[in-house]
């Protein structure tokens, strides 16, 4: 293969990697207008639903692990397409079942098989990024955050006037055609690991534990905000419940604006200054939004700091899959799962400190903690590329 087809090769799996990103934010944003139904339909308490929800959370910290074993075994493009075209039947499954524990283990499976998809989706996105010899990472996560949109705001208008599985049947077929438009296209990795070293083992480097600490710190900023800024909004700073809405809704919008933005801010000034400058407008942003005297000015510091978070995890993503002597896999597996940790683990700690002291300090100490992943900005040097777009060193 020349050059130029390698390159127009590459460009469409660029937009293959687009479209599944867009289609496991529509999995996921389509779920979310399911539960209200989900609760009533199951006859379940509020408790039994978290518990439900859970196990989601479990399903797909655990499948992140296999993921990365599958891809070191054969690669991110046939276990992306394996799970992608499994994740499109999750949520019919969960729809049609019939029970709480049938429920349960739908959850379960359904979380697994997004989750294995996020985590491979990630990886494919970083042999794109070699063979193109530029970031896509940032918007490949926008893509995620419009699916992320398009699936919640259809699902309720769907579930009220054709009914939960009408909805869930839709999603299947949508996340289907996406799919089957994506699947010759989605890149093939370089190299796939010989036959004798098939075994997944942990990356021995402690970078890629470091940079699994600073993806955990950045998105469990965003959980931060996702549960718990409406309460905050609604309680300690008497704001109306429509205006409570808007804090995380700003700070979503602003965050997927900065990551279509955020690829061609990254290839012109570079991975480092990049992490640096948005941690430090996170960072600002957040402790802002801790001290603000009123909601407005909450809800715009909640919208700066969606500016800045933005860019931080998709960038540390890219340097997780480009660490010399480690598969892109493995290093992807690790540091997601570290990442989404903080996501599934956060909301309760936060929940417990914010009842006892207020959330104002909660924010102030989130702030303080993406001041350090400002701090560590050098360590994510190896998401960037040299002229002939291999990786930096």
């Amino acid at each position: 293969m020349d050059a130029s087809n390698r390159i127009a090769s590459a460009i469409r799996g660029r937009w293959a990697a687009a479209a599944i990103f867009c289609i496991n934010g529509f999995l996921v944003g389509s779920w979310a207008p399911q539960i209200p139904v989900f609760l009533i339909r199951l006859g379940i308490s509020e408790f039994t639903l978290g518990l439900l929800i859970l196990l989601f959370g479990a399903g797909a910290v655990s499948a992140m692990a296999w993921a990365g074993h599958l891809i070191a075994k054969r690669g991110s493009q046939w276990v992306l397409r394996l799970f992608a075209v499994a994740a499109a039947f999750g949520l019919l499954m969960v729809a049609l079942a019939p029970d709480v524990w049938l429920a349960a283990a739908a959850l379960f499976v359904f979380g697994g098989l997004v989750g294995g998809m996020d985590v491979t989706m990630n990886a494919n996105a970083v042999v794109v990024e070699k063979k193109l010899g530029r970031a896509i990472m940032s918007s490949s996560h926008g893509f995620w955050s419009l699916g992320g949109f398009a699936g919640g705001a259809l699902g309720g208008l769907i579930i009220q006037t054709a009914g939960h599985l009408v909805h869930a049947a839709v999603v299947t077929v949508v996340a289907l055609a996406a799919v089957g438009f994506a699947y010759r296209h989605i890149v093939a990795d370089e190299i796939v690991a010989a036959p004798e070293h098939r075994r997944f083992v942990l990356p021995r480097a402690p970078i890629i534990y470091v940079l699994g600490l600073m993806a955990l710190l950045g998105m469990n900023s965003e959980g931060a905000v996702l549960d718990w800024s409406a309460l905050y909004l609604r309680e300690e700073l008497g704001s109306d419940l429509a205006t409570a809405g808007l804090a995380f809704a700003c700070f979503a919008g602003a965050m997927a604006l900065m990551r279509f933005l955020g690829d061609a801010v990254r290839n012109r000034f570079g991975a480092v200054a990049t992490m640096r400058l948005s941690s430090l407008v996170s960072t600002l942003g957040m402790l802002v939004a801790g001290l603000a005297p009123s909601p407005w000015i909450a809800i715009a510091a909640f919208a700066v700091c969606g500016l800045g978070i933005a860019n931080v995890v998709p960038i540390i993503f890219s340097a997780a899959g480009n660490q010399p002597g480690t598969s892109p896999g493995a290093g992807m597996s690790v540091v997601t799962l570290m990442g989404y940790s903080g996501i599934l683990a956060a909301p309760s700690a936060i929940g417990f400190v914010g009842e006892h002291v207020g959330f104002a300090p909660v924010y102030v100490a989130v702030a303080a903690l993406l001041g350090v992943v400002c701090v560590m900005s050098g360590l994510v040097r190896n998401a960037d590329f040299d002229k002939a777009g291999a990786p930096l060193a």
